[in-house]
């Protein structure tokens, strides 16, 4: 599928505009305060209150990072080894921990999903830390018969993620019907998700879900910082389990191998989603997901789901180019 068409939106506000005007004039152009007050006919005051409101309203971000060139190159070159319609690389935070990745990365998937939306679209969304990240830099214009579907169930005890919250509050940004997966994430037996899939008025969501135009998914990696583990989603036991069935990735607590398959772990039969054959029929798949850790389990989520866009930062950039390159010498027949 081509790249998803953007729009550049330019129905402002005076107020909207005065404020763009400036951060350009200041950030892009190079100008101090008193020169944008002087070539706005403002006072300096005005500037900095200006200045300030739309670093609040995320209208102005600033990448504390070295080498934001090398962003283009390596997605450039992501496109060309996993076959990807478009790749954004963002700059890696200087902190990098798992916030700090989630809220660059999010913010980039934010801004990407505001220009691509599209009148009648049906969008499937999961959720994550990346996914939530997203909300503040999402500031699309409202959209005519949008669908907005929760692709996975919930979670009893809320820490830093909500799902329903983030799938309502997407929704309601577009101003588009929204459809929520009202099911634990989790249930005890394969009878029970059955039973609630054809019983319990599910099966909108997953009919909804074979004829998506859009599918937004994040990915974790398994280990000891595992997302799963440090939300209580899983024990550590469990998370042994896995690991010793070789899997290296959570993507829509759908725990895959390295080349993508599911491993062998009652885990994934329990879960409530839309079964990931399914979700890789939508028109334009998009995966957001940042940290060099992340790497393999990226590389998983492609090579199960496919992928249009793949949204991340550097490190993991760097690092898939890594393992793509040692796969293709891997491939080379062996000098005599």
């Amino acid at each position: 599928m081509a790249k998803l068409r953007r729009e550049t939106h330019t129905s402002y506000s005076e107020a909207a505009s005065l404020r763009l005007r400036a951060a350009w004039l200041y950030y892009n152009q190079g100008l101090t305060q008193k020169d944008v007050a002087e070539r706005l006919g403002i006072s300096r005051s005005t500037v900095i209150r200006l200045l300030d409101e739309a670093m609040k309203r995320s209208e102005v971000q600033i990448w504390i990072s070295e080498g934001v060139g090398s962003c283009v190159e390596l997605a450039t070159g992501l496109e060309k080894a996993y076959g990807l319609d478009e790749a954004l690389v963002v700059p890696a935070p200087r902190d990098d921990s798992a916030e700090a990745l989630a809220t660059a990365v999010g913010l980039a998937l934010g801004q990407f999903l505001s220009e691509v939306v599209q009148d009648g679209m049906t969008i499937g969304v999961g959720w994550g830390r990346t996914m939530t990240a997203s909300l503040s830099g999402f500031r699309p214009p409202r959209r005519e018969n949008c669908k907005v579907v929760s692709l996975l169930g919930g979670i009893v005890a809320v820490h830093q993620t909500n799902p329903i919250d983030y799938t309502w509050r997407l929704a309601s940004q577009l101003g588009a019907e929204c459809y929520m997966f009202l099911a634990p994430l989790l249930v005890d037996t394969l009878e029970t998700k059955r039973a609630l899939v054809e019983k319990c008025g599910l099966k909108t969501i997953y009919d909804l879900a074979e004829n998506l135009d859009l599918a937004v998914v994040s990915c974790g990696d398994i280990g000891p910082h595992s997302t799963s583990l440090s939300e209580g989603f899983i024990s550590k036991a469990e998370l042994d389990r896995l690991i010793a069935a070789g899997c290296v990735c959570d993507t829509m607590f759908n725990f895959l191998d390295e080349d993508g398959r599911s491993v062998d772990h009652a885990l994934n039969e329990r879960v409530m989603c839309v079964d990931l054959d399914t979700l890789k029929q939508a028109q334009h798949i998009v995966l957001s997901s940042g940290g060099a850790h992340r790497a393999v389990a990226i590389r998983a989520t492609i090579r199960r789901i496919g992928c249009n866009t793949l949204i991340t930062d550097e490190t993991a950039a760097r690092e898939l180019l890594r393992l793509a390159a040692d796969e293709e010498t891997s491939a080379l027949p062996a000098k005599a």
